[in-house]
């Protein structure tokens, strides 16, 4: 009445426990090797060869130098606005210009909380860590007006967390600094401090405690 003794089949068991082992190694070591690569090179660019009938190595490869000058912006975010810096120009604005087609170079900080510097049609985001320099590089090649927003919840008030930027040609962006460096400094508006105050201003108490806004940026260009 009882089944067939079966004791097993070590080749079998010994086959299929050591070829997932040996591919879990085999993918440390390789991504181990690249991941050194990169920390000793600095940042890289990831090449992918692949064929449709098999699938080739993909590795880390230095970055192209780049030759030309960089522009140079320092990016400051807080509770709840954005401040732009053109340290070059003695230029702060709360509006992000950019020229196209010239190398970018944004060094992005934060004075209170975690924020996320994410402009979706760039396809581009960095987290702002507070009291941490992070440089990030891109060239914008589409003149226009896009979107700046925060992509990290940072309070009450995280939706009002938006700028524009604006792509402009080399000679209009110049063109914009130089009229920005002389024009005299002055509170940009801001939503977040506005609503605050309105709040703050009301005889009934309503939602919860917030953090108060940052005083609004003093600067010289603001939309």
């Amino acid at each position: 009445s009882d089944g067939p003794y079966i004791e097993g089949n070590i080749t079998l068991e010994v086959v299929w426990t050591a070829i997932p082992i040996f591919l879990v190694f085999w993918i440390a070591t390789y991504s181990y090797n690249v991941y050194r690569e990169m920390a000793i090179q600095g940042p890289m660019e990831l090449v992918h060869l692949h064929t449709p009938l098999e699938m080739e190595s993909a590795y880390a490869a230095p970055l192209k130098p780049v030759t030309d000058p960089v522009e140079e912006i320092e990016v400051i975010a807080k509770q709840w606005s954005w401040v732009f810096r053109y340290p070059e120009n003695g230029v702060t604005s709360t509006e992000l210009h950019l020229p196209a087609n010239k190398r970018v170079r944004v060094a992005l900080n934060s004075e209170d909380v975690i924020h996320g510097f994410y402009i979706p049609a760039f396809r581009l985001k960095q987290d702002l860590i507070p009291n941490h320099d992070i440089d990030l590089e891109f060239t914008p090649i589409r003149v226009g007006k896009y979107s700046l927003t925060d992509s990290q919840y940072s309070g009450t008030y995280f939706a009002t967390m938006q700028a524009d930027v604006v792509v402009e040609s080399p000679e209009d962006y110049h063109n914009w600094l130089a009229e920005a460096a002389n024009t005299e400094l002055s509170p940009a508006a801001n939503q977040a401090v506005a609503e605050y105050i309105e709040k703050s201003d009301g005889e009934v108490e309503a939602g919860w405690p917030t953090v108060k806004p940052a005083a609004p940026p003093v600067v010289n260009y603001h939309s």
